[in-house]
């Protein structure tokens, strides 16, 4: 039997799973499992995802990579359904692949300077394609573990994202996400030190066969004038951004070393939303922080409203070893949990008025497996029968079920 890769967490580790596959394509009866460390729910998920391969594939080898193996290897290696542990930059050479190596493959990701370039040519499973553009993090919000996953950040020069997206489009992919930890940091290390915008206009002029190109999460206090310029004019880059927010209150903000504010968060929405009218905007946000009161709450429950949030990534704090926020005051699990149910109850609320908002509409959806598809706000459709993935259907949004429209 060939290797099999389950992956966790985001579209970086969906990409570095297709590398994986590739350099590990030689190992027999074998799982590989790339974690995610973003919060210890997804730590949990993965040691119980391992336990379940062992008993159903006794006698299968269990290599566990990505960002909860770098930042917690010595977790996965006491546990006895492991053969190996292997960090997230080691993971990424072919070389860690072959044979059978040392038990614990993990080097200090802090040390890793440069952007190491894999192709790829296909995402299984995935009607669009991601392409990692940026690694790793320089900022160090007093919740993330994720820089100590990842390492400091860095990023594909721009001839070779270029060169990747056209690769992918040849490929038959009709739509690509631009992903990484921190896109909008990019290109601080490269000569020129181009933006992001800069790349989103590269891409577009250089890979005209391209019908859709999107960004992934963003931090809006780094969105430059020619990534402003790109969504205001440039109708080939989708109409919808996913804001790394966190929360709607300053003194909890100030708390995460964010850095922006909440005026600040409002006034991006406004200015993309007057240059764009069209666009729908998703975030990240943070229920239950340390010290956070309820009226420090509630400006995070208004600040839907007041962004026109339409999708929420709601996240109950979760305490990750060796950050700040670990060491803050914690607030009772009980009301954590109670903050994040109110704050996806919010969620839900706005996008079932964004939905209503669509019915009637003519949309541009890319259909995908599933009966399903997404227009260009990334708003799901359940389309009324299967069609093949990777088509473009202009279609009219007959209703919705309170989580996706409904085609006619």
């Amino acid at each position: 039997m060939s290797v099999d890769v389950v992956t966790f967490g985001c579209r970086l580790n969906i990409t570095e799973s297709e590398v994986i596959r590739r350099a590990a394509g030689g190992l027999d009866d074998a799982v590989v499992v790339n974690t995610c460390a973003v919060t210890a729910e997804a730590v949990r998920q993965a040691r119980q995802t391992i336990r379940r391969i062992k008993r159903e594939r006794h006698d299968a080898r269990i290599v566990v990579t990505g960002c909860a193996a770098q930042t917690e290897p010595g977790t996965f290696a006491a546990m006895p359904e492991v053969d190996r542990v292997i960090g997230n930059e080691e993971k990424l050479d072919p070389r860690s692949w072959t044979g059978t190596g040392e038990r614990i493959a993990v080097g200090d990701i802090m040390a890793v300077k440069r952007h190491a370039v894999h192709a790829v040519d296909s995402i299984e499973g995935h009607t669009r394609a991601f392409l990692q553009v940026q690694n790793g993090c320089d900022h160090r919000c007093t919740f993330c573990i994720i820089p100590f996953g990842r390492g400091n950040s860095r990023f594909v020069p721009v001839d070779e994202a270029v060169a990747q997206a056209r690769r992918l489009a040849e490929r038959g992919y009709r739509e690509l996400v631009l992903t990484g930890v921190d896109i909008t940091s990019y290109g601080a290390d490269l000569a020129g030190a181009p933006r992001l915008g800069a790349l989103v206009k590269r891409i577009l002029k250089d890979v005209p066969e391209l019908a859709r190109l999107r960004l992934s999460s963003i931090d809006s206090v780094e969105a430059d004038d020619d990534l402003l310029d790109a969504l205001g004019n440039e109708p080939r880059l989708m109409p919808h951004l996913h804001l790394s927010l966190q929360a709607g209150d300053d003194l909890v903000l100030k708390r995460m070393k964010r850095r922006h504010t909440r005026a600040d968060a409002i006034a991006f929405c406004n200015q993309v939303r007057q240059l764009r009218p069209d666009v729908a905007f998703g975030a990240d946000i943070i229920a239950g922080f340390p010290t956070e009161t309820e009226d420090m709450f509630a400006r995070s429950l208004d600040l839907v409203e007041e962004c026109g949030l339409t999708q929420l990534h709601v996240f109950p704090f979760s305490p990750r070893p060796g950050t700040p926020a670990a060491r803050m005051p914690q607030l009772d699990r009980a009301v954590v949990k109670q903050r994040a149910a109110r704050l996806r109850a919010k969620g839900e609320a706005a996008l079932a008025r964004h939905l209503e908002a669509q019915v009637g509409h003519r949309r541009l959806v890319l259909t995908e497996r599933g009966g399903i598809g997404h227009t260009e706000q990334f708003t799901a459709v359940r389309l009324a029968s299967a069609v093949e993935p990777g088509k473009f259907l202009d279609l009219t949004m007959a209703g919705h079920d309170g989580r996706q429209l409904l085609a006619a």
